[in-house]
């Protein structure tokens, strides 16, 4: 007799499975209702995916989603796509190639540092000065400029005064240095400077730029003695003034009713003449009549006027030049460089063969030395006479300029 054989009770053969309900039981069993094929299945997917993640460093699909659903959470607004996204990495995916694995490796590298470029500064950006604690932020002569830069800017007005560059088509092939303007104007006779200055106009105003910041570091200014004397003769006084650069006397004096002839070898506003001083001045005037003393005649001039203008190699006839124009008795005012003179003697010694008497002569300033002389009679002279004369320009040394 079977065991647990009771009348009235019958058992199937299969085993009964445990209840779901059974209060002991605390993880709900599955239903084991799969068959072997589809639990081989499900397996061989789990363990796909594990060799998935181990090869390619990425998380499976359920750690995407989780990191998918925190991103929507922060940014809220990230719904389009969500639901296919879901669908596309719920399958595991597929193994690849060794050449896609290398380069999807190189590609999920972090990217390299950028090199670090040097920036090279602008010429605009090299010449900005950082200025001093001490200087003021915007220099009172404008222009956007503080007061350092404002100085730099004159000590370059002043040194291309000194060192300005002659155009290297003016000068021979084997010269290609920089050369002083006002040494090519002292060492070249007045024609050959004009004709200099006429293809390149720039010479003219940079030297007379230079000039004036030149002379601001002198105890005073030569045209500014000029003009305070000569304001002291009648209105009816006529001057010519020999080499005026800018005209300050002429500016100066014909405000008060003065008449002044301003003349230079260029022309940059209305008071100046354009002319070669050395040359023949459009004024009236002789030079005498042959074979007696004369003082000439058909003159107008009063008294004619060099402020440091006695330049280029010629430079006496500029002063046979001021004989003829000026009246008898005329006064002639001379203001040139002391440093100009290896004989001041010598110097004034030839002025007076040309025609001219010394009254007085004034070397206290340490700059420039000032002479006055009036018209007498002469003797007439042949050109040739005055070629001889003309020749004698090396009385006055050219003004040489150091480098600074």
């Amino acid at each position: 007799m079977p065991l647990f054989d009771v009348p009235g009770w019958s058992l199937s053969q299969d085993p009964v499975a445990e209840s779901s309900t059974t209060p002991n039981s605390r993880k709900r069993k599955r239903p084991d209702n799969e068959s072997v094929s589809e639990k081989k299945t499900r397996t061989a997917e789990v363990n796909l995916e594990k060799i998935v993640k181990t090869l390619t460093g990425k998380g499976s699909s359920s750690s995407v989603l989780k990191k998918e659903k925190k991103e929507k959470g922060k940014k809220g607004n990230k719904k389009a796509g969500a639901e296919d996204k879901k669908k596309m990495i719920s399958h595991p995916m597929p193994l690849k190639g060794a050449i896609e694995k290398r380069n999807e490796s190189t590609s999920s590298l972090p990217p390299a540092k950028k090199a670090k470029t040097k920036h090279e500064k602008t010429p605009s950006q090299e010449s900005l000065v950082k200025p001093n604690k001490g200087d003021k932020e915007v220099s009172q002569s404008g222009g956007g400029l503080t007061s350092l830069q404002e100085r730099m800017r004159q000590n370059l007005e002043g040194a291309r005064f000194r060192w300005g560059q002659i155009p290297q088509r003016l000068l021979p092939a084997t010269h290609t240095v920089h050369r002083l303007i006002n040494e090519l104007l002292y060492k070249n006779d007045s024609a050959e400077a004009q004709r200099l200055m006429n293809e390149d106009p720039t010479m003219y105003t940079d030297y007379h730029a230079g000039f004036r910041h030149q002379v601001q570091s002198w105890p005073t200014n030569p045209v500014d003695h000029f003009v305070s004397t000569l304001a002291k003769y009648p209105k009816k006084t006529v001057i010519a003034d020999l080499g005026c650069g800018d005209a300050a006397i002429a500016r100066n004096l014909i405000p008060e009713g003065m008449t002044v002839l301003s003349y230079d070898l260029k022309s940059d506003n209305s008071f100046v003449i354009e002319i070669d001083i050395c040359g023949k001045l459009p004024l009236p005037g002789s030079e005498g009549v042959e074979g007696r003393l004369s003082t000439g005649e058909g003159h107008v001039v009063d008294v004619v006027v060099f402020s440091l203008s006695l330049m280029g190699t010629n430079w006496p006839n500029s002063i046979r030049e001021a004989w003829r124009i000026l009246k008898s008795d005329g006064e002639l005012k001379i203001a040139e460089v002391a440093s100009r003179f290896s004989d001041v003697k010598k110097f004034t010694t030839f002025i007076n063969s040309i025609g001219f008497r010394l009254v007085s002569k004034d070397d206290q300033n340490t700059h420039f030395t000032l002479f006055e002389f009036k018209k007498i009679p002469r003797k007439y002279r042949a050109e040739e006479e005055w070629k001889k004369i003309s020749a004698q320009g090396q009385l006055l040394k050219p003004c040489e300029y150091k480098r600074r």
